[in-house]
């Protein structure tokens, strides 16, 4: 229970449907734990008011050191490396779904519950993990990296509901946070000045901003700052179309940036991607037609996966593909079903 709406309502569905209940809420981060940023503090504070007012037992745990080992620490080698990551993944498959499961499971518990929007469907002894009946809510592209065993003991009770729905269920049971906010920013740290937060753990490197040519257009701040796509905070002026960031030349410590969203350098058909994990243990049959995100607010893309190994694939899309960003995941689809995927490289 994060103090949320969602994974109080997740509790609240689940005491009413006669589970024995306890929810726990997770400490995770402590470097910097203020009010301004991290709200944790509150967040406990509105947890245990649910429990109360659901009439569940509550206790809170602290993954601090293992959040720190396992995933902030990949957060900033891939920044460091150039590459832009997504902590939600990472978060999900080693504090979620492992630290968490097993803290669960060493209490006695059966199942987990999260407050996630997707679905877990048993088919023939497998389990699949399904987009959520809410699609403007479906989180399946961030829990891509789970495993049979993690399915196998999760419930997902909000993946056949609308969020509106969610607020609503609790409006009615008087729970207080029935109106509040989303959390947004990074997994467990909050919504903060990046560069600022970034540039305490790295340091800065200032370069160059060129265009392909060689044309020098403006001085970067440090290559770790940007993403591909990336339009706001360049600092560029001008005439014209606006830029975009369209690569980043490690060696050199050079940003290159094009005009224009549709811009060739920022469009391509094909990706390869490393760090396989497949939902099922098993990759789909070379060359099936499937689909793919390869970011989150994104619709499915038709595209066939070729050259499987254990580590990697690659990717051919139908259509050229927007911004394909290195550190950022791609994931499969066969309709409704999330297949896996992997870390484009």
């Amino acid at each position: 229970m994060s103090g949320g709406v969602d994974s109080s309502v997740v509790a609240l569905l689940l005491k009413r449907q006669g589970y024995e209940v306890i929810g726990v809420f997770m400490k995770n981060w402590e470097d910097d734990d203020t009010d301004e940023y991290c709200t944790s503090r509150q967040d406990l504070v509105d947890a245990v008011s649910a429990a109360e007012v659901i009439g569940i037992d509550i206790e809170a745990v602290n993954f601090s050191a293992d959040y720190k080992d396992r995933v902030f620490q990949n957060f900033l080698d891939e920044y460091q490396a150039g590459r832009t990551p997504n902590p939600d993944v990472l978060c999900n498959a080693e504090i979620k779904f492992k630290a968490f499961l097993e803290h669960a499971f060493a209490m006695g518990a059966e199942y987990i519950a999260t407050g996630h929007y997707a679905r877990v469907r048993e088919v023939a002894g497998c389990f699949e993990l399904l987009k959520a009946v809410d699609l403007s809510k479906d989180q399946s592209y961030f829990l891509y990296r789970l495993k049979q065993i993690q399915l196998s003991r999760t419930l997902f009770p909000l993946g056949e509901i609308t969020k509106r729905e969610v607020r609503e269920i609790a409006r009615q049971h008087g729970l207080a946070n029935h109106d509040k906010k989303d959390s947004t920013g990074i997994c467990f740290i909050g919504e903060r000045p990046f560069r600022e937060f970034l540039s305490r753990y790295l340091p800065r490197a200032p370069g160059n901003i060129e265009t392909p040519e060689g044309r020098l257009i403006g001085r970067h701040e440090g290559l770790m700052y940007y993403t591909l796509g990336q339009r706001k905070g360049l600092g560029i002026g001008g005439a014209g179309e606006a830029w975009y960031v369209a690569g980043k030349d490690m060696r050199r410590n050079i940003l290159t940036v094009v005009q224009g969203h549709d811009h060739p350098a920022l469009l391509k058909r094909s990706l390869m991607a490393a760090d396989l994990s497949w939902v099922s243990g098993e990759g789909p049959e070379p060359g099936i037609g499937v689909a793919a995100k390869t970011r989150y607010r994104q619709g499915d893309a038709p595209c066939q996966i070729t050259n499987i190994s254990p580590q990697n694939c690659a990717v051919n899309f139908d259509e050229p593909q927007w911004a394909l960003t290195p550190g950022q995941s791609f994931v499969a689809y066969a309709g409704e079903v999330c297949l896996g995927g992997g870390i484009i490289s």
